[in-house]
């Protein structure tokens, strides 16, 4: 018999390869910045817009960047964290404001 067959009477081969080494992207953190132009209000739409954060949560978020200075939007894949950073930041520009937004290895 060359084929070894199951129970249900499918054919199996013989698997002699190596397995491929799986490994999970590094992830980063965004964090966005206060200064003293961009409006709270608009921090919050970002927030809601771009990183998907409901109402209440975006407005702690809020609050948090602008009483410590700085605040913890999401942790994502380095492309998707690039990505959300300067989605955030061209909306900022358009919009006039100078908001800043960095990634921080997680």
């Amino acid at each position: 018999m060359e084929n070894s067959e199951t129970h249900s009477g499918n054919k199996t081969k013989d698997c002699n390869k190596t397995k491929e080494q799986v490994t999970t992207p590094s992830l980063f953190k965004v964090l966005m910045h206060n200064d003293d132009y961009t409006t709270m209000e608009f921090v919050v739409e970002v927030l809601q817009d771009i990183f998907l954060k409901s109402a209440t949560e975006a407005e702690k978020i809020m609050l948090t960047i602008h009483f410590q200075g700085v605040g913890y939007c999401g942790t994502f894949p380095h492309a998707i964290a690039e990505t959300k950073a300067s989605r955030a930041r061209l909306k900022a520009r358009k919009a006039g404001f100078p908001l800043r937004c960095t990634l921080e290895e997680a």
